[in-house]
């Protein structure tokens, strides 16, 4: 069995495949309720199951909270953890950037996606909105954005005259009222930001891509994008796993 932890600002995901990559479990929590007790309660199911795990990989983007997790499966459950970083990943993926300045769950969608003959964009929607560019094997840098939810949350917390809303698609570029004006600004003001940085970066590059999206508001944002779009909101998933194939082999 393989155990696979994806950690993020917002949340964390934990999967444990058989060795047919078959998905056995899958448990997700809040990022900020991580404690000794929470984790016991979590992850009581790896208990029965620690003589079976083979191999346990992390991608983490909140080190605190790896250290954390690291320590109750190493001390608790008896389970040895690997960080994404950790690993020597030149055979893999050829890294054009500097491989610390990159979070390890942007290289793990990036191992997710490469191969020999396509390019990719991946566009992550989480607390920060981040753009990562894969041409065939290689890893050429990406973009950070400021988070859509994470903007919208510190509008509302600085502007007195905005009220509490969530967002939603908006036909109409111009709003009637408050909230319908913020619910502009975000859904294309967002669409726009989007669009502009995927086509910045074939101009720039000269290349054709494959667009992905992931995160929470994947399929908010995918249908007003002109380009084609595929959605994969396990990427960071999938790209740990296939990096355990490849470790094997």
């Amino acid at each position: 069995m393989y155990l696979i932890g994806d950690i993020g600002n917002t949340e964390i995901k934990l999967c444990l495949f058989d060795k047919n990559n078959k998905l056995i479990k899958k448990t997700v929590f809040k990022s900020n309720l991580v404690s000794k007790k929470i984790l016991s309660k979590k992850l009581f199911f790896l208990r029965s199951k620690r003589h079976l795990i083979k191999t346990s990989i992390f991608s983490s983007v909140v080190p605190k909270i790896y250290k954390i997790i690291n320590s109750f499966l190493t001390n608790t459950i008896k389970i040895n953890c690997i960080e994404l970083k950790e690993i020597n990943l030149n055979k893999i993926i050829n890294i054009k950037v500097n491989k610390k300045q990159i979070g390890s769950d942007r290289l793990a969608n990036a191992i997710s996606v490469c191969d020999n003959k396509n390019n990719f964009i991946i566009v992550d929607f989480g607390t920060a909105t981040t753009f990562d560019v894969v041409n065939k094997n290689n890893y050429l840098g990406g973009i950070i954005a400021p988070g859509v939810n994470l903007s919208l949350n510190t509008l509302i917390s600085n502007a007195s005259l905005i009220p509490n809303l969530n967002l939603k698609s908006i036909n109409s570029v111009l709003g009637k009222n408050t909230k319908n004006a913020v619910r502009s600004g975000f859904y294309w003001g967002y669409v726009g930001l989007i669009e502009k940085i995927i086509n910045k970066i074939s101009e720039q590059t000269k290349k054709k891509y494959k667009i992905v999206f992931t995160g929470g508001l994947s399929h908010f944002f995918k249908k007003p994008i002109t380009h084609k779009v595929i959605i994969d909101r396990d990427i960071t998933v999938n790209g740990l796993l296939k990096l355990i194939q490849i470790i094997k082999t």
